[in-house]
């Protein structure tokens, strides 16, 4: 009878021992810094979008022009939307996506580079550095709109944006250092929710302060969230630590259960960064492919949905605060509880890393492309087109314990590098789905060109996913530890001396040798 490599994974984990109640975890506190730094940076990402509508004199801009809406809807008599007074720029549509897009040029650039430093060097103080540049440049952007127009504050929020960029990938570098595996799903679920509860946060407060804040109202969002974000990363960069092992304050034996749990009895290594092997591996492209296809069919719902409920269903969500917020309360909500579950499956031993990343990440992506299709056939119902919504983006939820948490699974010692390359192809995928909209669309928003849109949003999803359930994997991959790689080719060449290396952990001599005997057979 055969053992897989990840059985042998999963039945030396019994064997850690696990630090009692009594121990102060610190890998808690960092797992809650870092869902607060990943909740700063959606702040610094989202209240741009807000403060914009109380910046622009949209009467000025206006000129009488109705904005295009479809008719195939009747006119339901909703109340006008107040956009409150009338700011003091005048910038166009155009002017205004120059400004919004300005942020995400910059942050999507530094992914790749600060993953391949970060692997270096350390994830720590790039993610602290960045986040407090990104800070206290927010103090900016009321001068620089100003004193210096649109292209002062794209050139402020461009250098935002590049603060920005080491979040993700050193993000998951540091999860890969300080959790161990069985609590991967949860632990990273609850930081990478930081996301959904900065933009709850974001969006209605950065609307109060618009209205009501010092300083003409809008220019108190940046310097609020502004203050909040130095706060958070000078304290991160004094209490939060590279790892367990640099800590001067973890408890030992929680330090031991970690180590033990991440490298065995191995000592922690930092080999360089295996290019070909990764370029070459499936579970890899697995990860890859899932990751863009999230982000195109995420930018299709939460962003191209509403606009269709705006043209076609004569509703806007941005009209109700609480409206606008539930689905990413329902994502939030449902990454928490799904995380739980995924967590449970791998530890109860009923299902394999591999099997748990597949089935939460099918929920994670079937559901939300299910949704798309569904919301194509509501017609002019508001109500349960604003309910699938939000059933589809809740269910999205489950991504974080799926494809984005597989990195660390795959290779916990370059998890931060495959991040960034992932989440930098992704995000550029994601600005696709607003020009393949507008192309469909073209000055014609009818139900049946929208639905085209949402039919495509819908097959990327559901045949991404599907790919990453052929070719994923949950097992820690041979091209994470080289050295370990040499002793197992050694063994399987009928050299049993590599068994007695004392740099190999208990898991990688067993698979080594489950290798070596295959190989015989």
């Amino acid at each position: 009878m055969s053992t897989s490599k990840e059985q042998i994974f999963s039945s030396t984990e019994k064997d850690i021992e696990k630090p009692e109640l009594g121990i102060k975890t610190t890998r808690y506190f960092v797992t809650f810094m870092l869902f607060l730094g990943m909740a700063n940076a959606y702040v610094m990402r989202t209240n741009m979008s807000v403060a914009i509508v109380a910046m622009v004199n949209h009467t000025a801009i206006t000129d009488g022009h109705e904005e295009l809406v479809d008719d195939e809807c009747p006119d339901r008599e909703l109340p006008s939307i107040d956009n409150g007074q009338d700011g003091d720029f005048v910038w166009n549509s155009k002017l205004q996506g120059f400004i919004l897009s300005s942020f995400f040029y910059g942050y999507v650039i530094t992914q790749i580079p600060f993953g391949i430093l970060a692997k270096k060097y350390g994830a720590l103080r790039f993610l602290g550095w960045g986040m407090l540049i990104n800070s206290v440049f927010a103090f900016l952007v009321p001068v620089a709109a100003r004193e210096g127009g649109v292209w002062g504050l794209c050139i402020v929020r461009f250098i935002q944006g590049l603060g920005e960029g080491p979040i993700v990938p050193c993000t998951h570098a540091l999860l890969a250092k300080w959790i161990p595996p069985n609590e991967r799903s949860r632990m990273g679920a609850a930081v990478y929710a930081g996301a959904q509860f900065g933009t709850i946060i974001s969006m209605p407060l950065s609307g109060l302060l618009a209205e009501y804040g010092f300083d003409g109202g809008w220019p108190s969002i940046f310097y609020v969230f502004g203050v909040v974000g130095t706060i958070w990363s000078i304290a991160f960069l004094i209490m939060v630590f590279e790892d367990p092992s640099s800590h001067p304050r973890i408890d030992e034996r929680e330090k031991k259960y970690i180590n033990d749990s991440l490298w065995g009895a191995d000592v922690v290594k930092s080999p360089p960064i295996p290019f070909k092997a990764i370029i070459k591996s499936l579970p890899f492209y697995a990860i890859l492919f899932a990751h863009m296809g999230h982000n195109y069919g995420y930018e299709t719902l939460m962003t191209e949905l509403p606009t269709y409920m705006k043209q076609v269903l004569r509703f806007s969500l941005k009209s109700n605060g609480l409206l606008s917020a539930l689905p990413y309360l329902a994502m939030w909500l449902f990454s928490m509880f799904i995380s739980v579950i995924a967590d449970w499956m791998i530890t109860s031993k009923r299902f394999t890393h591999t099997s748990t990343r597949k089935i939460i990440n099918s929920i994670g992506q079937y559901g939300p492309g299910l949704a798309l299709i569904a919301a194509s056939y509501t017609g002019c119902d508001r109500a349960l087109t604003l309910a699938i919504l939000t059933i589809g983006v809740g269910l999205n939820g489950g991504i974080y314990s799926g494809f984005k948490i597989n990195h660390l699974d795959l290779t916990p010692r370059f998890a931060g590098f495959l991040m960034a390359i992932t989440n930098c192809s992704a995000n550029l995928a994601g600005l696709l789905a607003p020009i393949a909209a507008g192309s469909l669309i073209n000055n014609k928003p009818t139900m049946g060109q929208w639905q085209i849109v949402f039919f495509i949003a819908a097959f990327v999803y559901i045949i991404c996913g599907t790919f990453y359930n052929l070719f994923g994997s949950g097992e820690r991959q041979w091209w994470d530890n080289p050295e370990n790689d040499a002793a197992k080719e050694s063994l399987s060449n009928g050299n049993g001396a590599a068994a007695n290396s004392p740099r190999l952990s208990h898991n990688s001599a067993a698979v080594a040798a489950i290798t070596a005997n295959e190989s015989r057979q």
